[in-house]
């Protein structure tokens, strides 16, 4: 088994199918991957993966910062001041 919640270059998403193919593993839990928001077909054609996106991310504190930095975007935007996160 393993379990990877940090980024999915930490592991090697194609090392994981690998061993997914050749039953060397069999139980990956994972919740970063290399191509998203799209997802390698192949981790969807097996049933012991468990796959979950970007669930770390969704914690109260994570949330409340977030909401901050919208915040003070939408202040220094309508006050003409540099943009903490500019949008791309």
């Amino acid at each position: 088994m393993v379990i990877n919640i940090s980024q999915a270059s930490n592991i090697g998403e194609d090392a994981v199918i690998e061993t997914l193919s050749d039953r060397h593993l069999r139980s990956p839990a994972l919740d970063d991957f290399e191509g998203e928001p799209e997802l390698d077909p192949c981790f969807l054609k097996r049933d012991n993966p468990l796959l979950q996106l970007h669930h770390t991310g969704g914690t109260t504190e994570i949330r409340k910062t977030m909401g901050k930095l919208v915040q003070n975007n939408l202040t220094a935007y309508f006050t003409d001041d540099s943009l903490l996160a500019p949008v791309l």
